[in-house]
């Protein structure tokens, strides 16, 4: 009865690893051998549990992507009307981008590193359906917006990229975002401040009748 939590355990430890590293240094710089040393289990072990580097390092975006899906179903399931929801869809994704900053710099990455995957892996196809479904629900928020006369009539995909970019960006730019700010971004008040900016630019561009 042990054996699957131990198993679990394990490959949790090599995706811990794994995140960290991939997240430094991609996917090219990143070698299985660097990965398990640092879990402390032999190479074997890891090749037990990924078959190759490729499905590693998708099961270990499948695993931010299905993360992130949880905190933004649990924001969504409280109801209340499409502002209400998506403004604490924004606060959610902030705050699980600003808690955890591997992911944004490991979901940016991931955008340009396709071409290092061939996409057939059972990882990979894992990771597309969760992306999938969190795009679709977010989608679904703003036609259901829109059909309401809450949201002005705009394009979907358009807005989803401009949410894309104003929250995964934001929290990827590093030192350069911590320039241009003036501050540390993930500093607990600029997470606070970088809410309220969101907000208010998703106001004043979705809302029917604003002066945007």
């Amino acid at each position: 009865m042990k054996a699957a939590p131990q198993r679990q355990a394990s490959r949790d430890k090599i995706l811990d690893v794994a995140e960290a590293l991939f997240a430094r240094r991609g996917f090219a710089g990143v070698g299985l051998s660097e990965v398990a040393d640092g879990t402390g289990l032999g190479k074997s072990s890891l090749f037990h549990h990924f078959h190759s580097k490729a499905s590693l390092y998708a099961a270990v975006i499948g695993r931010i992507l299905a993360r992130l899906e949880a905190t933004l179903l649990r924001a969504l399931a409280q109801g209340g009307a499409p502002l209400s929801r998506l403004d604490r869809l924004m606060d959610a994704l902030i705050d699980e981008l600003a808690t955890h900053p591997t992911y944004p710099r490991l979901l940016l990455r991931s955008l340009f590193e396709d071409d290092e995957l061939a996409g057939d892996l059972p990882e990979e196809r894992d990771a597309n359906a969760t992306l999938r479904r969190i795009v679709g629900s977010m989608g679904q928020l703003l036609r259901e917006g829109m059909a309401a006369g809450v949201f002005r009539l705009s394009s979907v995909a358009h807005t989803l990229q401009s949410l894309i970019g104003i929250t995964i960006y934001h929290f990827a730019s590093g030192e350069f975002g911590d320039e241009l700010v003036g501050r540390p971004i993930l500093s607990a008040a600029e997470v606070r401040r970088r809410k309220l900016e969101v907000k208010a630019l998703l106001h004043g561009g979705l809302l029917q009748g604003s002066k945007a």
